[in-house]
């Protein structure tokens, strides 16, 4: 659950990455924080393990002169290896959102509906099961990717699924501010947000790309 201290005006958002090993999530965080304007971000920190990596970073105290409310962003990723299902708990402990990174090859389709599977049974067993979760399908483009027609949409055929090339920082942005619109509405449901800060969340979201530096303008295709 987000932390808000009305008293002194502050909130702070927790948004996690997460998905099988080399889908991407490392990638998208990498290509998020290069995107951030250097002033409004702090410094990527990485915590290595012998065979994967965590990473996160901060994106630094947002102001909006409307509500003189301040808010801070914490991303991170957790590592994919099944062997580490300890520092996937930890990492996803009290977040407000999820981006899914689905690998687009067509031999990681089983890897992707386990670790689905994975950050389904963590979140309910957190009772974090309402929390707004984004899939991206990454690497889409692999020559053999599988075609968005008959990409898995877990479970609900109604659920959005953004495209993205990480790598080439493609779908990146659009992914996050996904996230952080959705985090946002879930969030004000139970804080009632808007009221008390005076700020919707399509606001939220311009002033948040205002401030950072970044456009969420960029299309990236979402079926």
């Amino acid at each position: 659950m987000a932390q808000v201290d009305f008293a002194e005006r502050q909130l702070t958002l927790k948004l996690v990455y997460y998905g099988p090993p080399l889908s991407g999530k490392t990638t998208n965080l990498r290509a998020l924080h290069a995107k951030v304007d250097k002033l409004n971000r702090g410094r990527l920190m990485t915590l290595d393990t012998r065979d994967d990596r965590t990473l996160f970073f901060d994106l630094l105290p947002i102001f909006f002169r409307t509500s003189s409310f301040s808010f801070r962003i914490k991303v991170y990723t957790v590592p994919g290896q099944p062997v580490h299902e300890a520092t996937r708990k930890v990492v996803l402990a009290g977040t407000d959102g999820v981006v899914f990174v689905a690998d687009s090859s067509p031999d990681q389709t089983q890897a992707n509906l386990a670790s689905w599977q994975n950050l389904t049974q963590n979140l309910k067993a957190f009772a974090l099961d309402r929390v707004p979760i984004v899939v991206q399908y990454n690497k889409r483009d692999l020559p053999n990717a599988v075609p968005m027609a008959e990409a898995d949409h877990f479970g609900d055929p109604s659920r959005p699924l953004l495209q993205a090339r990480a790598k080439e920082g493609e779908g990146v942005i659009q992914t996050f501010f996904e996230l952080v619109g959705s985090a946002w509405e879930h969030l004000d449901k139970d804080l009632h947000l808007a009221n008390k800060l005076g700020i919707d969340a399509q606001a939220f979201r311009k002033a948040l790309a205002d401030h950072v530096g970044i456009s969420e303008s960029i299309g990236s295709a979402t079926v």
